[in-house]
């Protein structure tokens, strides 16, 4: 199991430490570094930052918001930096959901999804295989386009610069089980929002046609402590945010996941206390078994322990969610 490092994406300003934490990863041997985005920072930017500082260590988005772009300017943004950093970049999308989709990028959540992600993919796969124009007739994403609001004019283009790799990696974040499964068929890999090495049967009917080196990519706050109950704190404060924030009261991913992985009432609760302006005693309804199950915190000796069940299940490569040079030496030691 290869250890990546996750950056997530900026609070209120930049993190003036992720460079260093980054180029900390490389010179431990971690395999990857990701960032993200949300609404506020974007994805890309900080990680040409961190591709201009580092020589090896491979560079993901996890993830690239599909909303925030049309699927051939993330095509020229991923194969732009994968020139630039010498072919580390590998491309994690995610589809978000109503409220960010409508509410932040002002476009309509496709009613779809599966299709819409179907379509983005394809439209990559096209500009970076530079076979050809890129030409597809798709109900979300037409090239060119064909809508009776448009000029007619539109010309199929194949894009200008040669990709440097035609199979530049390109994985999904995905949480409904029919998205997963078809995660497995169009894309390289995997990144699951939440994943309990104890519960691995959640996922099972989803992940029953896996191809060789299909990548299972997911995150886990990690933090080297005595003190686990204060360790698992700010995996709290992320599960409340998530569940209860993230989403619509009628429809939200994040605790539709949680209630399918054991927790529902526990989720609706959390839901229904965030939505209430009740924030903190939300993050206080997220069960401590939850959080501790899908996260890595405690003694090194707890985590030596338990890093032997996320080993033990189909996981390739483990993203750290640790914001200290401590941990992430201790996790390089016990992995290694």
């Amino acid at each position: 199991m290869r250890l990546g490092l996750a950056l997530g994406y900026w609070g209120r300003g930049p993190d003036p430490g992720h460079v260093a934490l980054a180029q900390e990863a490389e010179r431990l041997g971690y395999d990857s570094v990701w960032t993200a985005e949300a609404w506020g920072s974007d994805a890309f930017t900080p990680l040409t930052w961190i591709a201009a500082r580092t020589s090896r260590i491979r560079l993901g988005t996890a993830v690239a918001q599909m909303a925030a772009r049309s699927p051939v300017t993330t095509a020229m943004h991923a194969l732009t930096l994968d020139h630039l950093s010498g072919g580390r970049v590998m491309l994690g999308l995610g589809l978000s959901g109503p409220q960010v989709v409508e509410g932040w990028y002002g476009r309509p959540f496709p009613k779809s999804p599966l299709t819409a992600t179907r379509e983005y993919v394809e439209v990559i796969r096209q500009v970076l295989r530079r076979e050809g124009p890129v030409e597809l007739a798709g109900r979300f994403h037409a090239h060119p386009y064909q809508g009776e609001d448009g000029s007619g004019l539109g010309k199929a283009l194949k894009p200008i610069t040669h990709p440097l790799r035609a199979d530049l990696p390109v994985l999904l974040g995905a949480e409904g089980p029919r998205n997963i499964a078809q995660t497995t068929r169009i894309a390289d890999g995997w990144l699951p929002l939440y994943w309990s090495p104890t519960r691995t049967d959640a996922y099972e009917a989803s992940l029953s046609d896996l191809r060789e080196g299909f990548t299972i990519a997911p995150m886990a706050r990690a933090k080297v402590c005595d003190d686990i109950a204060e360790g698992l704190l700010p995996v709290k404060a992320m599960l409340g945010f998530y569940i209860g924030g993230m989403g619509h009261a009628a429809r939200n991913f994040h605790a539709d996941l949680m209630a399918r992985m054991g927790y529902e009432e526990e989720a609706r609760q959390v839901q229904e206390l965030f939505l209430a302006g009740r924030r903190e005693d939300a993050v206080r309804a997220v069960p401590d078994a939850f959080a501790d199950e899908i996260s890595l915190v405690g003694p090194r000796e707890r985590i030596a322990e338990r890093l032997e069940s996320w080993r033990a299940g189909p996981v390739t490569d483990l993203l750290v969610l640790a914001p200290d040079p401590h941990t992430l030496r201790v996790l390089a030691d016990l992995n290694s």
